[in-house]
């Protein structure tokens, strides 16, 4: 088998501190004396389930429990730079960081001065390690909308300078996905991709009502779509890509194996399909490592995983130059000699 992370790819689904080394979390916990719950230490990766809202409460709270190890500007570009550094191992050359600054603004002087501090990291790292980067700032669809028109206004200030994106995640059975139109609408007129979680937690009809009221270019998750044909080739031909990410949608109670994820179905459909490992902290898996299960579970080819990288770096917002030189590296990876190395 030709080497997973040899073969180029791009990263759009990865979250701030869900890109945070197991090993670095437990060091920044000892360090300030955090502790930690059990299923962050020798229980981890934890058992999650999002089926209810207890379910989705637990994982959050882990969440929370792990943003909250950190506490200092070099806690942030550490994890950015280790963020680079795992990815660039995978074969990345391109990926795109999601953060809500609201999340971390009252350790970090406000949502501006935290906003910098992500921006500057997130250069300091591409330059140290020649990974291409970008940020998407995520609004939290548990919070008011008008907080998302506050973050669509910031990002729009960002836009072309270290920012791209614009994102809606947390739990997509709260809140009211019209509402936040508006903000989307903001972030639109700002040039930013428009790229709210979806289709994860709930089917094709909460899918409609993202392309209704927030008119996306990517859907973060999107999987559900794949329940009703007529809206996945609505997607396919609007060109809107979906960030799959297969071991979050197990771990998370989505599906029940890695077998049931549909990327064959929603490949076959057109739909420009992008892997991302989500939160690798709490899922304990990274980038190449969705490739793999894939290759594991699913059977897939060197040639279906090679079409994989291809369609994310098309769904990406990588410069044109670096997209176009990582798709002739695609087309080397396949031209490889087939070897005996595990992935």
């Amino acid at each position: 088998m030709r080497p997973l992370t040899t073969l180029p790819k791009a990263h759009l689904h990865l979250h701030f501190t869900g890109s945070m080394r197991h090993g670095t979390l437990i060091e920044l916990a000892e360090r300030d004396g955090v502790h930690l719950p059990s299923a962050l230490v020798e229980e981890w990766p934890p058992q999650l389930s999002a089926a209810d809202e207890k379910g989705w409460f637990r994982f959050q709270r882990l969440y929370d429990v792990a943003r909250s190890v950190l506490r200092t500007e070099g806690d942030v570009r550490r994890l950015v730079r280790e963020a680079a550094e795992d990815d660039l191992a995978d074969g990345c050359v391109w990926t795109e960081i999601q953060v809500d600054p609201s999340g971390y603004a009252a350790k970090f002087g406000g949502v501006t001065a935290f906003t910098d501090l992500v921006i500057d990291a997130v250069r300091d790292a591409s330059a140290s390690t020649g990974l291409g980067m970008s940020v998407i700032i995520a609004a939290n669809r548990t919070r008011h909308p008008l907080d998302a028109r506050t973050l669509a206004r910031l990002a729009g200030q960002y836009a072309g300078r270290g920012v791209h994106g614009f994102g809606l995640s947390n739990d997509e059975r709260r809140g009211d996905t019209a509402a936040f139109g508006p903000a989307f609408r903001i972030a639109d007129r700002a040039g930013l991709v428009l790229a709210p979680h979806g289709g994860e937690l709930r089917g094709p009809d909460h899918v409609r009502q993202c392309l209704t009221h927030l008119a996306p270019h990517r859907l973060g998750h999107g999987v559900r779509a794949a329940e009703d044909p007529r809206l996945l080739e609505t997607i396919a031909n609007a060109g809107i890509g979906l960030e799959v990410c297969p071991a979050s949608n197990v771990s998370l109670g989505v599906y029940a194996t890695i077998d049931e994820v549909p990327v064959r179905e929603l490949m076959a459909a057109g739909v420009e399909v992008a892997l991302g490992a989500d939160d690798p902290l709490l899922f304990g898996t990274r980038l190449a490592g969705q490739y793999a299960l894939l290759r594991a579970a699913q059977n897939f080819t060197d040639e279906e995983l090679a079409e994989l990288a291809r369609r994310s770096l098309r769904a990406s917002q990588a410069p044109d130059d670096l997209r176009t030189a990582a798709l002739a590296g695609v087309e080397a990876w396949l031209a490889e000699e087939r070897g005996t190395m595990a992935p």
